[in-house]
């Protein structure tokens, strides 16, 4: 039963690593609030070598609308703001002297429903890797049973174990997707 345990704890790290994943995946989707999550894809030219923006500048949530980023060398403003506009966060820059300011516009009801959609998508995407996981673990338990090192009432026990955390998986995506619709919804 110990390898049955095993196979249990190992599809359970996979289906909270495929959880973190969706979490950060969701983080970079605008809401309509100011969120520094934004900008994480954002990368600037620093002197030759592609940097994340955080590396170059100070960046605050001023309110929750506004977030303001500030190069630490007055010669990156425009730099900074050229990776901005080209990273297309569907956000305009303006330049005010040593500091840019990046207005989050609120969401139409069109661009709530493309964003909706995306969100649905990527738990899809999520839910079908837990499965794949499922698959996998599945497969591992009949070899275990083929190769005579657990029996077949364990293997039944193992199948059973592995379909309820692949229950629980996806129902807790659910959960993710329905709070972070609701998220968009109320903006």
């Amino acid at each position: 039963m110990a390898i049955v345990d095993d196979v249990l704890n190992d599809l359970k790290s996979r289906i909270d690593s495929t959880l973190d994943v969706l979490r950060k995946e969701y983080t970079r989707i605008r809401t309509g609030r100011a969120s520094l999550s934004l900008l994480d894809g954002v990368r600037v030219d620093y002197y030759g070598t592609p940097t994340p923006l955080n590396g170059v500048a100070n960046m605050t949530v001023a309110d929750p609308r506004l977030i303001i980023v500030r190069p630490w060398e007055k010669k990156m403003v425009q730099v900074v703001d050229r990776a901005l506009r080209e990273a297309n966060l569907g956000i305009n820059p303006v330049c005010e002297g040593d500091v840019i300011r990046l207005p989050i516009p609120p969401l139409t009801e069109e661009r709530r429903k493309e964003i909706v959609k995306q969100v649905k998508s990527k738990a899809e995407e999520r839910k079908v890797a837990v499965r794949n996981e499922r698959r996998d673990a599945n497969e591992m338990l009949k070899t275990y049973q083929k190769d005579g090192e657990i029996t077949e009432d364990d293997l039944k026990k193992g199948l059973e174990k592995i379909q309820k955390e692949t229950d629980a998986g996806i129902a807790k995506i659910d959960e993710i997707a329905a709070k972070k619709e609701k998220e968009i919804a109320e903006v």
